[in-house]
């Protein structure tokens, strides 16, 4: 029934793609099943702020947009609209595993995913979202569930192998934060005694923030060029590009993202997803595909590091295995702190 109180849901059409609204007293959370699932909005009533990080590129429908070069980062990165994305079953950069290429951040990401409406009552909201990826035999399922009166997202998420070979993949939640709720002097909050794990190389040389070796430890690490850098703490804008991998959570993980008392706290089953991507795009990328346009964290709950696709991530042992016919499945929680 359609209704404008308590949890309800409503299908729009969101720039040509086929979009969700998820919404009751305190959230309005909109979804494109027609572009990976995406996250596009992420909004608290109460204050007007909308979490989630807008591209000054803007949102694209990936079946119109005319192509340049071929390029497997540019399959992520010319559609890429900020938001939130389903990374699967590749993480970061291209990768070769058993014969077949994966682009940037895996398969799921631009695909349309089938749409279906499992609670519509008062109480409470959900929507179903699957896709089967093309390259590797894997069927991904996605359930968004609102609750009336609540400030929390809840996201059941499912892998499911459906050949008879054991297979391996990355499987991350990229979640990034923008303007205007993103700001200098933000702050990150993360359990005590984390391992923070630099990447091996600049994201954009020839800077970085964080110095390379490691691992350090949460949150003051050694910087780039000498001195110590605070990573709880967000910089100013045209701080140096950087991306490093946090660990050591138990069967839960948690963070929280602040301003002024202000902000966003996430949780997540770090039985299945044991990283925590941090990603830091922060203006000084000046080259494709930022142009200096970004201001943007990325906090991203990961099964699998580095950066550097399914490959290396099998090599070093921390990729995801699903057996013959195997199934995974993983937790998030999304909710709005005052």
């Amino acid at each position: 029934m359609r209704r404008n109180w308590a949890a309800r849901l409503r299908p729009v059409v969101l720039d040509g793609l086929r979009a969700v609204v998820l919404e009751n007293e305190r959230l309005r959370v909109t979804v494109l099943p027609d572009k990976g699932g995406d996250v596009v909005e992420f909004l608290d009533k109460r204050t007007d702020t909308d979490f989630v990080w807008l591209s000054p590129q803007g949102l694209r429908d990936p079946a119109r947009h005319l192509r340049g070069a071929g390029d497997d980062v540019a399959l992520f990165t010319d559609d890429y609209e900020g938001g939130w994305q389903e990374c699967f079953p590749n993480g970061g950069a291209p990768s070769e595993y058993h014969g077949a290429r994966l682009a940037q951040h895996g398969e799921v990401a631009g695909l349309p995913w089938a749409a279906e409406v499992v609670a519509d009552r008062e109480e409470e909201v959900a929507v179903r979202l699957s896709v089967r990826t093309r390259r590797l035999p894997y069927l991904l399922e996605k359930t968004f569930r609102l609750r009336s009166g609540t400030a929390v997202l809840e996201v059941e998420g499912r892998a499911t192998n459906e050949s008879d070979v054991p297979l391996h993949a990355m499987w991350g939640q990229h979640l990034v934060y923008g303007r205007p709720f993103l700001r200098p002097g933000a702050r990150v909050r993360l359990p005590e005694g984390l391992t923070v794990v630099p990447h091996d190389r600049a994201i954009t040389p020839p800077e970085r923030r964080v110095l390379a070796g490691g691992p350090w430890r949460w949150p003051v690490v050694p910087a780039h060029g000498g001195g110590e850098v605070d990573l709880s703490v967000v910089p100013e804008p045209g701080s140096p590009s950087d991306i490093v991998y946090l660990t050591g959570f138990g069967a839960e993980g948690w963070y929280e993202v602040t301003d002024a008392g202000h902000g966003l706290r996430v949780e997540w089953d770090a039985a299945v997803m044991p990283w925590l991507w941090m990603w830091q795009e922060l203006g000084a990328s000046t080259g494709h595909p930022w142009w200096g346009r970004a201001y943007t964290v990325g906090l991203e709950p990961f099964a699998g590091m580095p950066t550097n696709g399914l490959a290396e991530a099998v090599a070093n042992g921390t990729a995801l295995t699903l057996g013959p016919r195997g199934t995974r499945r993983m937790w998030l929680r999304a909710e709005v702190l005052a």
